[in-house]
C-alpha cells in the first residue's frame, strides 16, 4: 500500500506540475493567481487521501463532496495532460521535420492562448461525453458450446458483472440501472468477478438489499478483487454475502451441472506467485474433469499450471483502461483484449470491461458492460 501511495503521489504531482507550467505560460494570472492555483492543485492531489480519512471518521457527506470534486478534477486533468502532450509532440515533430528538410513551408500557427482555449473546451466536451458513455451500460453476449455442458436444459445463461465499485459515487441509482439490465437478461446464474465494492461500506445497506432481491435459479457467486482488500476484507465479505452471493475463496462449487471455481485476488493471498499458481491448479484438479468448469479470477492472469483444467476463465480488473488512451497502459500489463472471447491453448478467457467506474465517473472508448454467457451442449467451436 505504501508503494502504491508513493507512486500515486509522484505521478499525480508531476501531472499537476505539467498542467501548471502550461497554464502559466499562456495565462499570466500574476503572483497571487499562481499561488492560488498551486494551493488548489495541492488540495486536489491530497483529495483521495482526504476522502478516505473522511469515510473512516463517518463524515459521509463531506467524503461524497470531496470524492465528486476530486475525481472529476482527476478526469479533467488526465484528459488535459493527454491532449496538450499530443499537441506538443505533433508540433515538435513538425519542427524536427522542417529542420531535417532545411526548409520552412508556409503554415499557419495558432497563437498559444486561442490554442489553449480550444484544448480546454475540447477537454470539457470529452468529459461530458465520458459521463454519457459511463451511463451507457451495454449487454455483451457470448455463446459457448461444449460436450461437457448438460444437454438439458438446452441453455444455461451466466450473467457476469465486474468492477462495479459500489461506494461514494456508484450508489443506489446506478445500481438500480445495473439490476434492471441483469433482469432483462434473465440469468440462470449471476457472477461477480471482483471489486463489487469500493471504500467504506457502512452506508450501503440499501444497495445490499437491492442486490439480495435478485435470485437467479441456479445461484449467485462472487470472488474478491483488490478493492475488497482496500475496503476492508471482512466488511467487504459481509456486504457481499448480505447481497445474496456465495463467496468462493479458493474453492469450487457445482450448480446446474457446471463447476465454478473462485480464487482470491493477488492483493489478498500474501503468498509467493508459485504457491498461488499451484494452489489454483490443485483446486481445479479437484473438480470433476468431465464437467464444464468456469474459473472466476479477478485479474486476467493466465496461470500456465491451470491450462487444461478449466474450460472458461471469467475476469475483469482492467476496465479496458476506462479512459482512452489509458488502455495502452493496461494492455502492457494485461495483453488480453477486454470485451472479447479469447481462445487459449486449452480453454477460453473472457475479460469484462467492467460495469462501473473507479476514480473519475467517466469512460472514454471503454463503455461499461454486463456480460451474458450462454452455455450450450454441443461440439466445441
Amino acid at each position: 500500500m505504501i508503494r502504491f501511495l508513493l507512486i500515486y503521489l509522484t505521478i499525480y504531482s508531476l501531472a499537476h506540475a505539467y498542467a501548471f507550467h502550461k497554464i502559466k505560460k499562456v495565462f499570466p494570472f500574476g503572483r497571487r493567481g499562481h499561488i492560488g492555483i498551486i494551493l488548489f492543485m495541492a488540495v486536489m492531489v491530497a483529495t483521495p487521501l482526504l476522502v478516505r480519512l473522511a469515510e473512516q471518521r463517518g463524515v459521509e457527506t463531506g467524503a461524497r463532496v470531496l470524492s465528486y470534486a476530486g475525481y472529476t478534477w482527476m478526469g479533467l486533468l488526465f484528459l488535459f495532460v493527454v491532449l496538450t502532450s499530443a499537441v506538443d509532440i505533433i508540433r515538435w515533430m513538425i519542427l524536427k521535420a522542417e529542420t531535417m528538410a532545411l526548409a520552412r513551408p508556409a503554415r499557419v500557427w495558432i497563437s498559444p492562448r486561442p490554442l489553449m482555449t480550444m484544448q480546454i473546451v475540447l477537454v470539457l466536451a470529452l468529459y461530458g461525453y465520458g459521463l454519457f458513455e459511463a451511463a451507457d451500460i451495454r449487454l455483451e453476449q457470448v455463446e459457448i458450446s461444449s460436450p461437457k455442458i448438460p444437454a438439458n436444459p438446452c441453455r444455461i445463461r451466466i450473467v457476469q458483472i465486474s468492477d462495479v465499485h459500489l461506494g461514494l459515487i456508484i450508489r443506489e441509482g446506478r445500481l438500480k440501472r445495473i439490476l434492471a439490465k441483469i433482469e432483462e437478461a434473465h440469468p440462470d446464474i449471476l457472477v461477480s468477478t471482483g471489486d463489487l465494492v469500493d471504500g467504506q461500506l457502512n452506508h450501503l445497506t440499501r444497495e445490499a438489499t437491492l442486490l439480495a432481491a435478485l435470485t437467479p435459479a441456479l445461484g449467485k457467486f462472487a470472488i474478491t478483487g483488490n478493492h475488497e482488500f482496500y475496503a476492508g476484507l471482512q466488511n467487504a465479505l459481509d456486504f457481499t454475502r448480505q447481497s445474496g452471493f456465495t463467496v468462493l475463496r479458493q474453492q469450487g462449487i457445482s450448480t446446474g451441472g457446471i463447476n465454478f471455481v473462485g480464487v482470491d485476488d493477488h492483493a489478498l493471498n500474501g503468498r509467493s506467485p508459485g504457491a498461488v499458481q499451484s494452489r489454483e491448479r490443485d483446486i481445479l484438479l479437484a473438480q470433476p474433469s468431465d464437467t464444464f468448469t468456469v474459473l472466476l479470477k479477478h485479474r486476467p492472469d493466465i496461470n500456465p499450471q491451470s491450462l487444461g483444467h478449466f474450460d472458461l476463465q471469467l475476469s475483469g480488473h482492467t476496465h479496458k483502461g476506462q479512459i482512452f488512451p489509458f488502455n495502452l497502459f493496461t494492455w502492457l500489463a494485461y495483453p488480453q483484449k477486454a470485451g472479447h472471447l479469447t481462445r487459449l491453448d486449452n480453454g477460453l478467457l473472457y475479460v469484462s470491461r467492467g460495469t462501473g467506474t473507479w476514480g473519475p465517473p467517466i469512460r472514454l472508448l471503454a463503455p461499461p458492460e454486463i456480460t451474458i454467457i450462454d452455455l450450450i451442449h454441443g461440439e466445441s467451436k
